[in-house]
């Protein structure tokens, strides 16, 4: 297949939250996947979350059959005959580096093997490896069978077509690849959502907000418009027509007030249970299933918006399906 460089059989190993949104995404653009995940009751559980992310494929004019992929619980033939192998294990770096190791025994040499990994070292998790080089990270984010983004890094010894390869595939199958620069523990994104996480869990803890507090903060406020321009660029815009220079020399000053506490509070049994009381009484009687459904027809929703401007994640979507009309 063009749009994916010469990619047409993938397979998945790890078949949680993120794996069956990569199998959902994948089955969508065509490919041919095959998952291996020992859990039991795994299968079901991926061919349910594949029929729950169905609905908002078909409202992109995608498709994602959970009768379609092969279900193969032995990892060595699941990696055989493959042209990539998506791993989505626990973020365990002593599981992915033996995972890893064993699928670079078993996958044909020419393929690559891409690591789900949202923070790991790439050159800690591919060290096991007889091919190191053919290892990366592609970091996506959930619902991966909606969300854009996959961030991409190499480790050492990872080789730079391997990258340029990963890069090139994700675009292919409808992503906004983000190459990161240097091998940072937590990447980009991840380290930008924890430094919000941890201050959350810092005002459950001391009581100075609840977990609706908190979402209602950033869902009726920054979060609008972070789904058009990001912190930096809208703080540029905070400065008034001088931009960011000007933002800075007037709200610089505060950086230096107590405002955020990076350092993780401890999890105590009260935060823990403050947090799932919190989100439950959020939830209500919708199921995880319904809240699902709900946020990927929200997130459509934004997504088709977006379109029309040709502005962050609608951009993607009008490159996409360009992609698709050409091809």
């Amino acid at each position: 297949m063009s749009e994916t460089s010469g990619i047409e059989r993938v397979a998945v190993v790890g078949a949680g939250v993120i794996g069956s949104g990569w199998v959902a995404r994948f089955l969508a653009r065509g490919l041919e996947v095959v998952v291996s995940d020992p859990a039991p009751g795994a299968e079901d559980r991926l061919r349910a979350a594949i029929a729950n992310a169905r609905p908002a494929l078909a409202a992109l004019g995608l498709d994602a059959d959970p009768a379609r992929p092969c279900f193969e619980p032995d990892l060595a033939a699941a990696v055989a005959g493959v042209d990539w192998v998506q791993e989505c294990a626990p973020e365990d770096e002593a599981l992915k580096r033996r995972l890893l190791a064993a699928i670079d025994a078993a996958a044909p040499a020419d393929a690559i093997i891409a690591s789900s990994s949202s923070g790991l070292l790439p050159s800690r998790i591919q060290a096991d490896c007889g091919h190191p080089e053919r290892v990366v990270i592609g970091h996506p984010f959930n619902p991966v069978y909606l969300l854009p983004l996959v961030e991409v890094l190499g480790g050492e010894c990872s080789a730079p077509a391997t990258v340029e390869r990963a890069l090139a595939f994700y675009r292919g199958v409808g992503m906004r690849p983000l190459r990161v620069r240097t091998e940072v523990a937590g990447y980009i994104s991840d380290r930008l959502q924890e430094a919000i996480w941890r201050e959350a869990l810092h005002m459950v803890a001391d009581g100075s907000a609840t977990t609706g507090e908190i979402d209602d903060a950033i869902v009726y406020g920054p979060g609008l418009r972070w789904a058009i321009m990001g912190p930096c660029l809208t703080f540029h815009l905070a400065g008034g027509d001088q931009g960011m220079r000007h933002m800075l020399e007037q709200f610089g000053p505060a950086l230096k007030l107590p405002w955020t506490r990076l350092q993780a509070p401890e999890l105590t049994d009260g935060l823990i249970d403050a947090m799932v009381a919190g989100t439950e009484a959020q939830a209500g009687e919708r199921s995880v299933k319904e809240l699902e459904r709900l946020r990927d027809d929200c997130l459509i929703a934004i997504m088709r918006a977006l379109e029309r401007y040709r502005v962050g994640a609608g951009a993607v979507l009008a490159e996409d399906a360009a992609r698709r009309e050409a091809g």
